[in-house]
C-alpha cells in the first residue's frame, strides 16, 4: 500500500517537471503515465454529493467521498517536483541555457507515448486516419499561436482560467502557453505574487469551472467514444512535437525579467556534442516509457 502511493507520488513528481517545461503539459504525462482517466475520475468525486456534505457538516462524506488517497500523493510529488526543478536544478534556467537535451528527454518521452498507444487506437478504417489527423492540425495550430492583445476585464481573467486549466487537463498542450497566447501570464503571474485577488479570485474562479465542466466532458468522451478521442490525444501529442522537437530557431519574451519561449522554428542540426546529447536523452525518455509501458503490461499479465 505504502509502496503504491510512493509510485503515485514518482508519477506526480514527473507530471509537475513536466509542468515546468514550456510547451509540455502535466496532462501529457499523466497519459503517459496511465493514471489520466483516474485523473480524470478524482476530480470528477469532487461532485454535488460532496458540496451538499459540506453544506450538512457530514465530515465523513467530505472527507471519505473525494479521491484523496489518490490526489494527496500526487499532489505531493507534483508539488515537489515543482520546488525541486525551480530552487534545486533551475530547469528553467537550464531550458535557456541548454535547451536541447532537455528538450530532448520530453520528445523522446512523447515518441514513447505515441508508440504505446497507438496499438490500441488504430485501426485499417478512415476513422483512424481522420481523427489523427484532425489531432495533429489542432496539436500544431495551438503551439503555433502568436499571442493577441486582450481585455483585462473580470469576465476574460475567469475564461483565461477556465481555457488554461482546461487546455492542461488536454494531453498535448500547455495551460502556461495558452496563457502566454491570451497575453494574460504576466498578469496571472502579478496577480498571485503579489496576493492581487482582483485577479487570482476570478482566476481562481475560471479554474474551478474548467475543473469541474472540461473534466467531466473529456471523461464522457473517453467513455462513449474512446477510440475517436484516443485518436485524437494521440494527434495532438504529434502535433505538439513541433514545439519539442530539441532542434530549434527560438524567440523568448520577457516576462517578469524572465525569459519565457515565445515562438520557435524547428531546423536541421549539424552533429555535434549537443547534437550528440539530446539524442542520448531523446534515447532515454523512449526507453523510460517504453520500459514503463512493459512493466505494466508484465504486472497486468501477472495478475490474471
Amino acid at each position: 500500500m505504502l509502496a503504491d502511493k510512493f509510485i503515485l507520488a514518482l508519477k506526480g513528481f514527473c507530471m509537475g517537471a513536466a509542468d515546468v517545461v514550456p510547451g509540455v503539459s502535466g496532462g501529457t504525462m499523466a497519459f503517459i503515465l496511465g493514471i489520466y482517466k483516474s485523473l480524470l475520475d478524482a476530480i470528477r468525486s469532487f461532485d454535488q454529493v460532496w458540496l451538499q456534505a459540506i453544506i450538512r457538516l457530514d465530515i465523513k462524506t467530505v472527507w471519505q467521498r473525494p479521491h484523496f488517497g489518490f490526489l494527496l500523493p500526487l499532489l505531493i510529488g507534483l508539488f515537489a517536483a515543482v520546488l525541486f526543478f525551480t530552487r534545486v536544478i533551475p530547469l528553467p534556467t537550464l531550458l535557456n541555457t541548454h535547451p536541447e537535451p532537455i528538450y530532448g528527454l520530453f520528445f523522446g518521452l512523447i515518441v514513447g507515448s505515441i508508440f504505446t498507444l497507438l496499438p490500441t487506437a488504430v485501426k485499417k478504417d478512415w476513422a483512424t486516419v481522420i481523427f489523427l489527423l484532425l489531432g495533429t492540425i489542432v496539436g500544431w495550430l495551438v503551439v503555433n499561436l502568436i499571442p493577441v492583445d486582450t481585455p483585462d476585464a473580470m469576465w476574460f481573467i475567469v475564461f483565461s482560467g477556465f481555457v488554461a486549466i482546461s487546455a492542461m487537463l488536454l494531453p498535448g498542450i500547455s495551460g502556461s502557453f495558452i496563457l502566454l497566447i491570451l497575453n494574460k501570464y504576466e498578469t496571472i503571474l502579478n496577480g498571485i505574487s503579489h496576493f492581487n485577488f482582483s485577479i487570482i479570485i476570478p482566476f481562481g474562479v475560471g479554474v474551478l469551472l474548467g475543473l469541474v465542466l472540461f473534466s467531466r466532458f473529456f471523461d464522457w468522451l473517453l467513455e462513449h467514444f474512446y477510440r475517436p478521442t484516443l485518436l485524437f490525444i494521440i494527434g495532438i501529442l504529434i502535433g505538439s512535437l513541433w514545439r519539442i522537437w530539441p532542434f530549434q530557431e527560438r524567440h523568448y519574451v520577457m516576462v517578469r525579467e524572465k525569459a519565457r519561449l515565445m515562438e520557435s522554428t524547428p531546423l536541421w542540426p549539424d552533429f555535434n556534442a549537443t547534437t550528440g546529447l539530446a539524442l542520448l536523452m531523446m534515447l532515454l525518455g523512449l526507453v523510460i516509457v517504453l520500459g514503463i509501458h512493459g512493466v505494466a503490461r508484465w504486472k497486468k499479465g501477472e495478475r490474471r
